[in-house]
């Protein structure tokens, strides 16, 4: 769950850029307001660290450009200049800029939904939509085994609701496809998948 910081005036995303933050938590700003991000738990930490392990070797193993960027600031299309959001994980095939403190072009975002929070993943979620590089996002879950796949259609537009994954996580925006068990390991969580 994060707290927010109820300013008076919003802030702007130039002046969430430079704000001396009042702790040593990460933070987001959410329509202008700063929101400091909870400490994810272990679980959500080793399902981060594993899915950007299986995401990086992946990429690296096809040769492309593209690489797996853990917790990078990105800007969404609605009300730009008051958001900054922190998905966990992320794929670019754009060079990174030194000193921007945003990820260039994304086409892939991961959000792990912690079960004390989900109302506020899926906002973020949905606020991911509007950033136009985006191709796909992929939400796990915490509590139980299970994963959802946002895809945007040919025409541009996004589904009104994520399709549920059954047996293997696909994604076709970086040609990537594993077991949903892979995603799990060395979790509790990993126990209770099927192994095909």
């Amino acid at each position: 769950m994060s707290a927010a910081l109820d300013l008076p005036v919003p802030m702007s995303l130039t002046e969430f850029l430079v704000w001396d933050a009042p702790d040593g938590a990460r933070w987001q700003l959410i329509d202008g307001q700063p929101h400091a991000m909870a400490p994810a738990s272990p679980v959500h930490g080793a399902i981060q660290n594993e899915v950007g392990r299986l995401l990086g070797n992946h990429l690296r193993g096809r040769g492309t450009p593209c690489r797996a960027v853990a917790n990078p600031g990105v800007r969404i299309e609605l009300r730009p200049d008051m958001n900054y959001r922190i998905p966990d994980l992320a794929v670019t095939c754009a060079p990174l800029v030194p000193g921007d403190p945003m990820l260039p072009d994304p086409v892939l975002l991961v959000e792990i939904l912690s079960p004390s929070n989900p109302a506020e993943t899926w906002m973020n979620v949905w606020a991911y939509t509007t950033i136009p590089s985006v191709r796909e996002i992929l939400v796990i879950r915490t509590d139980a085994a299970g994963a959802q796949v946002l895809r945007r259609k040919p025409d541009g537009t996004w589904p009104y609701a994520p399709d549920v994954v059954e047996g293997d996580v696909i994604l076709d925006s970086i040609g990537f496809r594993v077991p949903l068990a892979a995603i799990y390991a060395g979790t509790w969580l990993a126990e209770g998948i099927p192994v095909r």
